[in-house]
């Protein structure tokens, strides 16, 4: 890796004739050297200046130069220290090392032991930066999650602090937003990964089925209890235990399960033996949970067991661009599935996608990709391959996109009367201006309009707002 010339090395050494050998091992590297002589002007110098690399020497005239690495490693400087000593004893490295010094060098030395050295600590920090910018960088995959938006960010953010804890999960969100794939990332994030996840739909299951399906059965217990059964609970012993749709699961049943929850204790439909087990719950709901509450529906010291952390996953009318993320997922796995062309939306369908409501959420937007595939050919999807509701949004968009562009086609006519010659730059920005004006600020409109990706024009407009260029925009 090359050294960035921007890199900076101090150099805290009190022997001139030391000072003149790192010059001169040094001449030829691109990176900026500063030489300090005592303690005390370093430790000046790294309160203002805090370099990539310290090269440093532990016999200083003021004090010890250790004094300066446990400094750095007391502050978590974002910086690597080399130490350099004539005094090689194994404590003094072992002392180097727990105040994570980079490298230790013994005197007397080699210029190229030297070079190689500052090498690896300026690396050492490059990959560091590298590493810290890339957590940065918003994530728009997340195990089974597709989404780049701020919304699923913050989802995102939730699922990492929440895995590590044996602390119950309430995921709320409308249906078809992602809730078991919530629960799945929670579980593959957590140190039970290795351990079974057992997903109960509680709505799918009948409530007289619902107990024997968590707790397990005896033989004879009910009508149809052949054998001996265990239950969800035993399966997921030592992983996770998902109740999705917990609002179903009867008064009961919740007494039940609240008597779970408290003692780690069931005991089979039937039967009369209990058993201990070790589960992590995660419960969803497409239901307002406390409002179920209120109306006496769902126990309400049930209600504050599960609460403990919890998650609202956003529907995806809210979710901005994500919407045409998930669906080129979905285009290109259907695709492959249905044995078909299809490579890509056209700008038209890409704009109806990103105007539709989807009161469905993914679940709706996963069928439209589907029957889009099933019933046409081609290798881009247009917007008259879309199946209801989204034809009847065509229609309407389609009478909105010929006045836009007749609006769009005026604006523009007044480059060709100019008479002096503008610099490309600015031509496209006013572009780019009038067609999001004439969308009513929305980037995602204009987009569609201007056959370019959304994201494109959401850099444009970034880069000309930290020129102090307003845009007026809506997303």
């Amino acid at each position: 890796m090359k050294i960035n010339s921007q890199m900076t090395v101090l150099i805290v050494e009190d022997s001139p004739t030391l000072v003149v050998a790192y010059q001169e091992y040094l001449r030829n590297e691109a990176c900026k050297v500063t030489y300090l002589e005592t303690g005390e002007e370093a430790l000046k110098h790294i309160k203002k200046y805090v370099p990539n690399a310290i090269l440093l020497d532990l016999g200083l005239p003021d004090m010890d130069g250790m004094e300066i690495l446990k400094y750095v490693n007391e502050n978590q400087l974002p910086c690597s220290v080399v130490v350099v000593t004539a005094r090689g004893s194994v404590d003094v490295a072992v002392e180097a090392m727990r105040n994570k010094a980079f490298d230790f060098v013994e005197k007397p030395f080699d210029g190229q032991r030297i070079i190689v050295t500052i090498h690896n600590a300026l690396q050492n920090q490059q990959l560091k930066y590298k590493l810290e910018l890339y957590k940065k960088i918003d994530r728009f995959k997340y195990y089974d999650f597709i989404g780049a938006s701020s919304p699923m960010q913050a989802v995102y953010q939730m699922i990492e602090n929440a895995a590590s804890s044996k602390a119950t999960v309430f995921i709320t969100g409308e249906s078809g937003t992602g809730k078991e794939l919530c629960a799945e990332a929670i579980h593959k994030r957590s140190p039970r990964n290795q351990k079974p996840f057992v997903a109960l739909n509680c709505a799918a299951i009948p409530r007289d089925l619902m107990e024997s399906q968590i707790f397990g059965h005896v033989k004879g217990s009910f009508t149809g209890a052949v054998s001996d059964q265990e239950g969800a609970a035993v399966q997921a012993d030592g992983g996770t235990l998902f109740l999705d749709e917990i609002g179903d699961m009867s008064l009961d049943l919740q007494s039940k399960l609240l008597r779970f929850i408290q003692t780690s204790t069931i005991q089979k439909v039937g039967g009369n033996k209990s058993r201990k087990v070790d589960v992590r719950f995660i419960c969803a709901t497409n239901r307002d949970p406390l409002l179920e509450v209120q109306e006496k529906r769902f126990r309400e010291d049930l209600y504050y067991r599960l609460h403990v952390i919890p998650i609202l996953l956003p529907p995806l009318r809210e979710r901005g661009d994500d919407i045409l993320l998930i669906a080129r997922d979905f285009l290109g796995k259907y695709a492959k599935e249905e044995n078909k062309l299809f490579t890509s939306f056209a700008a038209e369908a890409e704009a109806i996608l990103l105007n539709y409501d989807w009161p469905g959420n993914i679940r709706q937007l996963q069928n439209i990709v589907r029957n889009v595939m099933v019933l046409n050919d081609g290798k881009r999807v247009t917007p008259n391959m879309f199946p209801e509701p989204l034809d009847k949004l065509f229609k309407e968009y389609k009478g909105k996109i010929g006045k836009s562009d007749s609006k769009l086609a005026d604006s523009m006519s007044t480059f060709s009367r100019r008479k002096n010659i503008h610099p490309l730059w600015q031509v496209e920005k006013e572009a780019i201006q009038h067609a999001i004006a004439l969308c009513d600020g929305s980037i995602s409109k204009a987009a569609g309009l201007l056959e370019v990706s959304p994201s494109t024009l959401y850099r444009k407009c970034q880069n000309w707002e930290k020129k102090g260029v307003e845009m007026g925009v809506t997303h």
